[in-house]
């Protein structure tokens, strides 16, 4: 018999150690990680087989930005199960209660990171924008900047680490965590790591890289994250990174949102041809490893706003297969259902269909990612689930003319 519980931390810290384990999660002498992981706020689940946690959900609050606007987002931060329970859909089974729960507690959006793209689609999770990769060698950056010396930045100084990436420059997309210790976590490491910044009067963080390496010598140098506020303090991070081209060879780096980091470099193609095929070969890589869904439709639409002159109104015929994984006493349902909605300078949502109106039909993952701005509606016709008169189609591409969304926070 299979029980979906919320987690005992106390009752249940060691089967879940055992999990955590057995996956290779958490390495001998790195066990306090998972006490880190069970004091944090938000939901804990497990998935009892024959009496004993075989499965550990754990969820987290955040918020992402749409535009300029806020909005509650939940994150589900692991989803693990120990090799004598999988292919039981417990995963996907605890994952959707998690999800429920987050509805119940307020959150517009529930996202996570992906081992490989398929698995998560029965939740509703619809696949996020591509992150570029790009390896360079931090000699050919273009900047004449000096920077002043800068500080070390490391495990001791997390909160104020956190406090820095939150204040970081805003953009359409951005993700917040709002737990302190996922910062803790993320500065764990079983090889090298360290930051170089800058703290102002009140020893804040003002801006900073954070760097892992594996090679102290020549590199590659990975950079986790970066956060700065405006022009300024971005070069300044520029030229810390140029600094290091005297013993380092190669940085590995997310393009930052908003910017085309190969206006940053000095005839890019030209090392690309010369460092092909080495060790610190020059190149850029893309990759979605992100997904997201909307689990509080009315919030988002509700909290859209969009510079047109031209209001869309339509219906909306929405599919959600979570539907399938939910127990029979969640109080959340999903988002099955149809809706009339208005997107314009005030954007609007109802129950009620109207005939005179033209009909889009789509997935909660596939709409999720319209809503974004992943992609146009036009696109996603050709590949996803949604489908509506053309003239629709090319409606909701004029209007939905959005930023590519960029998380700058993994999870």
């Amino acid at each position: 018999m299979t029980l979906l519980r919320s987690l005992d931390s106390e009752k249940d810290k060691e089967a879940v150690l055992r999990i955590w384990k057995e996956v290779g999660w958490i390495e001998k002498g790195k066990e306090d990680m998972l006490d880190t992981i069970l004091e944090m706020e938000g939901g804990k689940y497990v998935a009892e087989v024959k009496g004993s946690p075989e499965c550990n959900v754990n969820t987290s609050e955040g918020s992402i930005f749409y535009q300029d606007t806020e909005l509650p987002l939940h994150i589900i931060n692991s989803v693990i199960t120990s090799p004598v329970a999988r292919r039981q859909r417990l995963a996907a089974k605890l994952t959707a209660k998690a999800i429920a729960e987050d509805a119940a507690n307020g959150a517009y959006l529930s996202a996570l990171g992906i081992f490989d793209q398929g698995f998560y689609n029965m939740l509703g999770f619809g696949t996020g924008s591509y992150e570029n990769w790009i390896f360079f060698d931090p000699s050919t950056i273009i900047t004449e900047k000096k920077h002043s010396t800068p500080d070390r930045i490391s495990l001791d100084h997390w909160k104020q680490v956190y406090r820095a990436r939150i204040n970081r420059r805003k953009v359409h997309g951005l993700v917040n965590l709002h737990q302190e210790k996922d910062t803790k976590l993320e500065m764990y490491s079983p090889t090298h790591s360290f930051g170089l910044g800058y703290f102002d009067d009140q020893g804040e963080i003002t801006h900073h890289i954070y760097f892992r390496t594996e090679n102290l010598d020549q590199g590659p140098y990975s950079v986790k994250w970066m956060t700065y506020q405006d022009r300024e303090q971005f070069m300044d991070l520029m030229s810390i990174l140029k600094s290091l081209s005297d013993q380092v060879n190669l940085i590995i780096m997310r393009e930052p949102p908003g910017i085309q980091f190969q206006d940053m470099l000095n005839r890019p193609f030209r090392q690309r041809r010369m460092t092909k095929s080495s060790k610190f070969e020059n190149k850029m890589s893309a990759s979605a490893y992100w997904q997201m869904r909307i689990i509080d439709l009315e919030g988002c639409i509700e909290s859209s706003s969009y510079r047109t002159d031209k209001q869309i109104n339509f219906n909306l015929s929405l599919h959600d297969p979570i539907e399938e994984l939910l127990e029979d006493t969640s109080s959340w349902k999903g988002l099955s259902g149809d809706y009339r909605i208005k997107l314009g300078n005030k954007s609007s949502i109802g129950r009620v269909r109207r005939r005179n109106l033209p009909t889009l039909e789509a997935s909660v993952n596939a709409f999720t990612r319209l809503w974004l701005g992943i992609r146009s509606a036009t696109s996603l016709a050709m590949t996803d689930e949604i489908s509506g008169p053309p003239s629709l189609l090319k409606d909701l591409d004029n209007v939905l003319r959005l930023p590519t969304p960029h998380p700058d926070w993994d999870f």
